[in-house]
């Protein structure tokens, strides 16, 4: 016998802004997400997102260069995913076309992004109260 249907690990997308929630508001997103979504999950950073973070590294102001440097740190813990060059632009439009095909959750607090999110019916995870994480949808 295999593992029980649909207990498979569900992925989680993380936005860039995910991974600067442990330094802003002292949360352990790993730990959060766990409880949470109450079963066994996979990180996953998409090429874009990880770019703009690289960028943030590189080239933002030496606060946000600390910050960003943090979140690839944090960033080491997700599953990497190559979205190819059909994305090149926009992390937010990668998040979006790849969280409506797998139907997976999105952990995000950019409030554009949200909507954009939630009117494909896809499940959002953001900060609330500065103090825990919510979801927004069904998973």
């Amino acid at each position: 016998m295999g593992s029980l249907p649909g207990r498979e690990k569900m992925r989680v997308i993380l936005d860039s802004n995910a991974l600067f929630v442990p330094l802003k508001f002292r949360i352990d997103i790993f730990e959060e997400l766990k409880t949470l979504l109450n079963r066994s999950f996979e990180p996953v950073l998409l090429q874009p997102v990880k770019k703009e973070l690289e960028k943030l590294a590189a080239e933002g102001a030496p606060k946000v260069r600390r910050e960003a440097a943090y979140a690839l740190k944090l960033a080491e813990k997700c599953t990497l995913i190559d979205v190819g060059d059909e994305f090149s632009g926009s992390p937010d439009d990668a998040i979006v076309k790849l969280a409506g095909e797998w139907k997976c959750p999105v952990f995000t607090n950019d409030g554009e992004l949200r909507r954009r999110l939630r009117d494909i019916n896809v499940p959002v995870i953001y900060v609330r109260q500065k103090s825990r994480l919510e979801i927004d949808g069904r998973v």
